[in-house]
């Protein structure tokens, strides 16, 4: 009982993100009227709210995986969704604005889906104080938001340590979609597994935007130029965090013979619109969004908001590593070893 929202310009915005048209299809900014008719009527049923950051639904990475959190929510809960789309050139106004139509709406919860609404979040948070906020991968102050995060760079260094062992060349790269503060963990804990496991591996560090230009997460362009220029230096393993991005690396590198990449967020491997590539797909870095979001919904369902920081670690199973198409099956011991050492504190991994 799929119910989402109508397509409407903030789809068509996306879209000359030189996304794929797959990440169109469902994105919106106008609600149904038919699905909010009876949603939330106070028969179980819930109104959630989806902001997402750059690419929206069907950017195959980031967003999709919380998507796939709130359609579970919805299913169960009978629920109807509403979604919204960032586009790159947002202000501060923008996001406040989108939050504050979520809320307007009735829509409760209300999940934001990525750092870039950290500040607009406290700031509705603080005038909707019976509605219910999610924020994904930042940590807010308002009293009535959940702010799930995760330890991607613990994820990340098993992404490393497969990485290293995988390479014929010796020579790995990464690819961030922008260089914030929580690339540079993905960055951080992927050069440390890295060396860890073998320190004479080189490993080039490359981030496709800077500072306030979000567009890194949505221009597959740029990420398949940017792998393509690290397999032309002699990299043959390459781990992309960089949402939506992140798909034009693992094209650039499905056509190199003998090179992998690493896909993140979401077990890419399995990933429909990147099937044609999942034999080039080592591994991924699976960060659990779709979990954190469901928790979060189920909890407002439930009476009983989640408050505070929810940190999704790997002890807890919040982030690690996909393996799907057995490609890392003969390295799983080596992988099981390095696990245990972040998990029961031996290895420290870094954030930056």
């Amino acid at each position: 009982m799929r119910r989402v929202a109508k397509l409407s310009a903030a789809c068509i915005a996306t879209a000359a993100l030189a996304l794929t048209a797959t990440a169109c299809g469902s994105t919106s900014s106008e609600d149904d009227s038919s699905s909010s008719a009876s949603a939330g009527s106070g028969k179980g049923g819930i109104k959630i709210g989806l902001a997402y950051d750059v690419g929206g639904r069907g950017d195959r990475s980031f967003n999709d995986s919380a998507a796939r959190g709130a359609d579970k929510a919805e299913k169960e809960f009978s629920g109807s969704i509403k979604e919204l789309t960032a586009k790159s050139s947002d202000t501060e106004a923008d996001r406040e604005q989108r939050l504050t139509d979520l809320a307007d709406a009735g829509y409760n919860p209300i999940v934001a889906v990525g750092f870039s609404y950290a500040t607009s979040v406290d700031k509705v948070a603080a005038k909707y104080p019976k509605v219910s906020f999610g924020l994904i991968d930042s940590v807010a102050t308002a009293k009535n938001v959940d702010s799930i995060t995760f330890t991607e760079e613990q994820g990340s260094y098993l992404a490393g340590v497969a990485a290293a062992l995988k390479t014929k060349k010796a020579h790995v790269g990464f690819i961030g979609g922008v260089d914030t503060p929580l690339i540079k963990k993905f960055a951080a804990g992927y050069v440390q597994g890295v060396k860890d496991t073998k320190p004479g591996v080189k490993v080039d560090v490359q981030y496709l935007t800077h500072g306030s230009d979000l567009s890194g997460f949505a221009s597959p362009d740029k990420g398949k130029e940017a792998a393509s220029g690290q397999l032309d230096n002699g990299a043959d393993v390459i781990y992309a965090a960089a949402g939506s991005s992140g798909n034009g690396s693992i094209e650039a590198v499905s056509g190199v013979k003998g090179a992998w990449a690493i896909g993140v967020d979401s077990d890419q491997y399995n990933i429909p619109g990147l099937s044609k590539y999942k034999n080039s797909i080592l591994t991924s870095m699976v960060k659990n969004v779709d979990v954190g979001v469901y928790d979060f919904v189920k909890s407002v369902h439930d009476g009983k908001p989640l408050t505070g920081n929810q940190i999704y670690s790997l002890a807890k199973g919040g982030v690690g590593l996909a393996t799907s198409g057995g490609f890392i099956d003969d390295i799983q011991p080596q992988l099981d070893a390095a696990k245990k050492k972040i998990v029961d504190g031996t290895v420290k991994v870094k954030t930056s």
